[in-house]
């Protein structure tokens, strides 16, 4: 369904309720296709620690502590000044 602002306004809760069971509906200016009124979908929680008894990467990230100790330690970027 394509309704323009004007009577979206006057009919808001019905359009919602109407998107709500699964009706498309879209809003338009001058005619012309501005918004689609959708359902909210809630974005996914971020889930840490989902890797924590992984082994393979465990082993990466020691493999990775040492490298990076490495770099640390044992550049040219701050020769001795002795």
């Amino acid at each position: 369904m394509i309704i323009n602002i004007a009577e979206a306004k006057a009919h808001l809760s019905d359009l919602i309720q109407r998107a709500c069971n699964g009706e498309e509906i879209i809003i338009a200016k001058n005619n012309q296709p501005l918004v689609e009124l959708v359902i909210h979908q809630p974005k996914s929680q971020i889930k840490f620690g989902l890797l924590e008894n992984d082994t393979a990467t465990q082993d990466l990230l020691k493999i990775m502590d040492i490298d990076v100790a490495d770099d640390f330690y044992n550049n040219d970027i701050f020769p001795d000044t002795q």
